[in-house]
């Protein structure tokens, strides 16, 4: 499992020229699956994401939670996050899920979020093109993976 967290303060996902879903100040999750990603790794890291301190406290200094501000999340998967591009010019996937496993592990993860958080996050839709938009608040910009 791969995650590229982003503190924005807007961003938005759309599929076919509709908006499905849309958040003020929070965080943009990106989300990648692989076939050992456990329930584990799932709970470990929606942890992780809820209490990452990288909003600015009143001095200015990352120190604050997106729960400490009642930021929003929303989660996209993207597969392109296990890109190999060691040979060639053309990534290779092989490292991602296949959608029978990575469908689950996605909702999954979507549900353990909602529960660490106390309430919903926006998403994508899982293997639709989506055309994401977002302002990074920052730049911040985390790459995480379950330890």
């Amino acid at each position: 499992m791969r995650v590229v967290i982003q503190r924005v303060s807007q961003a938005s996902v759309t599929v076919e020229q509709k908006i499905i879903g849309s958040i003020g100040k929070g965080l943009l999750v990106l989300a990648g699956f692989e076939d050992s990603d456990s329930g584990e790794d799932i709970e470990w890291i929606s942890k992780k994401i809820i209490r990452l301190r990288i909003f600015n406290d009143d001095e200015g200094l990352m120190n604050i939670s997106v729960q400490d501000i009642d930021g929003d999340i929303l989660l996209v998967s993207q597969f392109t996050l296990h890109a190999s591009t060691k040979k060639g010019n053309r990534p290779s996937y092989i490292r991602a899920a296949k959608p029978d496993i990575a469908i689950p592990l996605y909702e999954k993860f979507k549900k353990q979020i909602e529960k660490d958080f106390g309430k919903p996050v926006q998403s994508g839709i899982f293997g639709a093109m989506m055309e994401v938009s977002l302002i990074n608040d920052g730049p911040v910009t985390i790459l995480d993976v379950p330890q």
